[in-house]
């Protein structure tokens, strides 16, 4: 079996994150036992009478077994009939069933995103969304200046399962800076139930993980890479090129997170997970911003688009990191990258898994933002899959020696 191995293996194959603590062991590279999957070609059902070709943005679980999409709507041609036009928010069973549908307009008390990016759902049962537009050049799927859209996506806003505004954060449309009450270009929200906590990444024009009380919106924390304050990219120092040592200005641009900073999850022992697209790193911290332990991906790839989301295990043995063209399986204990999962659209610059998601089953859920198929060709096709969990890849002992090996 061939293995897709990244160079950033070199900095942390011995790495093992203190005070964790799992079920069992995950595997080292080589050993095999890696989880398989299994493309299912029935999920979901979408309803025929919308267009299939809105950007899927987001996807995520609720307490359920329900899977949440958030779509981008305004991709659609402008053309399109209204009645072919999706929910922004979309609600399917297990069984991929459209349960309900609702969002995309603003209300009394919020701006409804520019440019949907980010959804969860917490374990209360509320709906949290960002939005990513900043009108900058900063901002990759915007760079030119729309005067129809908002100056920036600079809330994030709280619903119910049922669309009923709840509470919005942050002030709409400002642009934003490292302050407090505004966003730029906001990527992920994510609830953490222990601390009744939202985790924000802050994302394409700032470049921050910033943390907010859940209730009543007021700002608790941000910190940036490694634990350090963050910086506006204006007031960054400008970087030194030596000619002779090309390290240095790597490691002064590491010193921050770059852009776009593109996901947070935080695992059941209590570990911040952090996808630096942007760096084709994820980084690790306390809820409170200690850094603990950082892993690249993708340096030996040609794509830049790694790092793009941070999922677990159901057992929380791997973690699921996004790249291109596959989906890197990480043993979450040391970081080692173990092996890949090759759902792609045949290796294009924007392939299957802008964000994803883990069911309790173990079944990997991948969506695209982009309106062609899963072959990078063929238009208006449904960009979301379910990879169905299919066991673990075969773990051989070796006839000489002690230790496990994987088969070739």
């Amino acid at each position: 079996m061939k293995r897709l191995v990244s160079l950033g293996l070199l900095i942390a194959c011995a790495l093992m994150i203190p005070g964790l603590s799992v079920a069992a062991d995950a595997p080292h590279i080589g050993e095999g036992g890696v989880p398989q999957f299994e493309l299912d070609k029935a999920w979901p059902k979408w309803p025929v009478a919308w267009t299939a070709g809105a950007a899927i943005t987001a996807v995520a679980p609720d307490e359920q077994g329900h899977i949440w999409f958030l779509t981008r709507p305004r991709n659609l041609p402008k053309d399109t009939p209204k009645s072919a036009v999706p929910p922004a928010v979309m609600e399917f069973d297990a069984a991929g069933n459209f349960i309900q549908g609702w969002g995309g307009q603003s209300g009394p008390g919020y701006t409804w995103p520019a440019n949907e990016h980010g959804l969860s759902i917490d374990s209360k049962g509320f709906v949290w969304i960002v939005g990513n537009y900043d009108n900058s050049t900063t901002n990759a799927d915007n760079a030119a200046n729309d005067p129809t859209k908002p100056k920036n996506d600079s809330q994030v806003l709280k619903f119910t399962k049922a669309g009923k505004f709840v509470m919005a954060v942050g002030k709409p449309g400002l642009v934003g800076s490292n302050k407090t009450e505004v966003f730029r270009g906001a990527t992920t929200p994510y609830y953490y139930e222990k601390t009744n906590e939202l985790f924000v990444t802050d994302g394409y024009g700032n470049s921050r993980v910033i943390v907010f009380d859940a209730d009543t919106g007021k700002f608790k924390r941000m910190w940036g890479a490694y634990g350090r304050p963050p910086l506006d990219l204006s007031d960054r120092p400008a970087r030194s090129k030596p000619a002779k040592m090309p390290w240095v200005e790597v490691s002064e641009v590491l010193q921050q997170f770059q852009s776009p900073m593109h996901d947070v999850k935080i695992s059941n022992d209590g570990l911040v997970y952090l996808a630096d697209r942007g760096n084709k790193r994820v980084q690790v911290f306390t809820p409170e911003g200690k850094f603990i332990a950082e892993q690249f991906v993708g340096l030996d790839s040609k794509y830049p688009l790694q790092a793009r989301f941070v999922a677990f295990s159901p057992d929380q043995r791997f973690l699921y990191l996004g790249g291109t063209p596959g989906t890197y399986v990480l043993n979450r204990r040391t970081l080692e990258v173990l092996s890949t999962i090759p759902v792609g659209n045949g290796g294009q610059a924007d392939p299957i898994g802008h964000t994803s998601a883990v069911d309790k089953a173990g079944n990997l859920y991948l969506v695209q933002v982009v309106t062609h198929g899963l072959d990078g060709k063929t238009p208006n096709s449904f960009g979301a899959v379910r990879l169905n969990f299919k066991g673990y890849s075969p773990v051989t002992v070796c006839c000489q020696t002690e230790g496990v090996h994987a088969e070739p």
